[in-house]
């Protein structure tokens, strides 16, 4: 299994922060945050840069918020300068951990929108019932408060598999904190 051991530049790399900025506006353009931090793009991208260049970066506490559409649901939302961070580091370890992934596995994978999964689905379904002949069955299950529920540690010595840069598994393990905040809060409401 290869392992990569100099991802840290890349993730605090202006070119790819930029890439990130990008991402994490997408479709969003019209919304306070945003216009508040375009309005010194560069100054707040430097700062992001050299937050990350220096390990002094610390995400900021998550937004929760209630929402009812249609059923009552409990939101937490990063800071705008955040989700910047998350698409950075995304854009770095995506592909490293995306060959490991099964071909069918459409969740939030670059080419495999909702029209590839109905596709699968529907090749699936012919083949399974010979092209409609018989019965078949399918299961649709979601797991239920999943990222709370596992086991954090477990996931970190999976991303320590393939991440050998120390410095991006403290990154890592300061996001998931976060986002471990995040949930006890949300429990707590």
């Amino acid at each position: 299994m290869k392992s990569h051991k100099t991802l840290y530049p890349k993730i605090y790399d202006l070119k790819n922060l930029i890439l990130a900025w990008r991402k994490a506006r997408k479709g969003k353009t019209k919304k306070d945050y945003v216009i508040n931090f375009e309005e010194d793009l560069a100054y707040n991208l430097k700062i992001l840069h050299e937050e990350l260049k220096n390990q002094t970066y610390n995400p900021k506490p998550l937004k929760t918020f209630i929402l009812r559409d249609p059923k009552t649901r409990k939101i937490s939302k990063a800071h705008f300068r955040d989700r910047i961070i998350h698409h950075a580091i995304c854009n770095i370890l995506e592909p490293i951990f995306d060959r490991a992934f099964i071909y069918d596995n459409c969740a939030g994978r670059k080419q495999k929108g909702t029209l590839f999964a109905i596709k699968r689905f529907e090749r699936f379904r012919r083949k399974i019932t010979s092209n409609f002949s018989s019965k078949g069955y399918c299961l649709k299950a979601d797991i239920k408060h999943y990222f709370p529920e596992i086991n954090h540690e477990i996931l970190l010595e999976i991303l320590k598999r393939k991440v050998r840069d120390e410095k991006v598994v403290e990154l890592l393990k300061r996001v998931i904190e976060r986002e471990r905040e995040r949930e006890r809060r949300t429990n707590e409401l």
